[in-house]
């Protein structure tokens, strides 16, 4: 995929996203609907944008990983500096999709209740 329509995708989700999470409370007439309409959305909202963060993720950690392969295929004297240089960049993707993971738990737990 070129970098202009993968871009334009991940625009195009991220305002699908935003319209559904934020339009319900814009648009509300009555406070009551809009409480009603809160307990629905902020699972949605939730749900959409922890995928988002762990689809992300997975692409970040698989470019990453497909990078090291190849540096390492090409020269293969330098894989520990490869492998060393790789690491924390990647231990900080796994790091922000667990904490998506955690803080969409929170959440859920925290604002789900009826």
């Amino acid at each position: 995929m070129r970098a202009g329509l993968q871009k334009a995708i991940v625009a195009g989700t991220l305002a699908i996203v935003f319209a559904a999470t934020f339009a319900p409370s814009v648009f509300a007439q009555e406070a009551a609907a809009a409480a009603g309409d809160r307990q629905v959305w902020h699972l949605l909202g939730a749900g959409i944008g922890l995928g988002l963060v762990v689809i992300g993720a997975g692409l970040g950690i698989g470019k990453l990983a497909a990078a090291a392969a190849e540096g390492v295929a090409r020269q293969p004297s330098a894989a520990d500096k490869i492998t060393g240089a790789v690491n924390l960049p990647l231990f900080l993707l796994e790091g922000v999709a667990i904490l998506a993971e955690v803080f969409v738990l929170l959440i859920v737990l925290l604002n789900g209740r009826p």
